[in-house]
């Protein structure tokens, strides 16, 4: 996603001119050294979510996807193939003899996802305000559809009014801070009945405004307690005393989380409560 939109304040590095280039090669290799691994996260949750709600809407196959700041489509490629995200940073940010163009790279991309794609695959629609990156997932087949628009901006496009219609489940990973409620509040003046909302966190944002909102379309969000996930190192001594700084202000402490020298996100999921009392959440996602 790109990050210009509802902004954050704690001072997290720029890496602004990875998010929208023709490729995703520099995304790869500039978040590689940094152990970037909150979509591996986001594959094992996203998939148990989605099942469990696929099983809960069996009248309405396929299941539909919405990711919030899709960015490359890295979600999209987690969820529905047999890969890894280690499996992604071995195809985008190592070095190779030759270095196709990215005409090339997407040609070789049509095939590599195609001949890995899941049975059963997800309907997924990504929306992220970087249209090279959304061209890219489209185009070599991660997204049905996909959509550069910046619903904290503008409403959202006819085109993506109809395609969001039918959403059964909204994901985003990382995205919240530089996106707010006001996004949350156009989709789901898009949507004909709540969808599900799966969403990671970092800890110095405060999703209450989110919550709040969902909580008014009829969903009860529930956070999961158990645990909290790695998002990235942190890039500097400088940022890590800015996040630290961030924790303070709402009274959390980096004791067995930040401590370690990464950003660590919650995972809240927002649902029906007719939903949440067939499933709880600790017997959907335990341990």
């Amino acid at each position: 996603m790109t990050k210009t939109t509802a902004g954050t304040d704690w001072g997290k590095a720029d890496f602004e001119a990875i998010y929208n280039c023709p490729d995703p090669r520099r995304y790869f290799t500039t978040l590689q050294p940094l152990d970037y691994q909150i979509p591996h996260h986001g594959q094992a949750v996203f998939r148990v979510v989605a099942e469990a709600l696929r099983r809960r809407r069996s009248d309405r196959p396929p299941l539909h996807v919405v990711d919030l700041c899709c960015s490359y489509g890295v979600n999209a490629a987690l969820l529905n193939h047999r890969l890894s995200l280690t499996d992604l940073y071995g195809r985008y940010a190592v070095q190779r003899p030759e270095f196709p163009t990215t005409r090339q790279l997407m040609e070789e991309d049509r095939t590599f996802f195609a001949s890995r794609l899941r049975a059963e695959p997800f309907r997924v629609t990504g929306i992220d305000s970087a249209d090279r990156a959304v061209d890219y997932a489209r185009t070599v087949g991660l997204l049905d559809h996909g959509f550069a628009e910046n619903l904290e901006l503008d409403d959202p496009s006819p085109a993506m009014r109809r395609t969001l219609a039918g959403a059964d489940l909204i994901t985003v990973t990382g995205g919240v801070g530089y996106i707010s409620a006001r996004t949350f509040g156009r989709l789901f003046d898009c949507v004909s009945s709540p969808p599900w909302v799966a969403a990671f966190v970092l800890r110095e944002v405060n999703y209450r405004p989110v919550s709040a909102l969902l909580a008014r379309a009829g969903l009860v969000t529930e956070k999961l307690t158990t645990r909290t996930f790695r998002q990235r190192r942190f890039a500097d001594g400088g940022e890590r005393r800015s996040a630290f700084e961030a924790l303070a202000g709402r009274g959390l402490t980096v004791t067995g989380k930040e401590a370690d020298g990464f950003y660590h996100a919650d995972l809240y999921l927002s649902r029906p409560a007719a939903d949440i009392a067939a499933l709880p959440l600790v017997e959907l996602l335990p341990g």
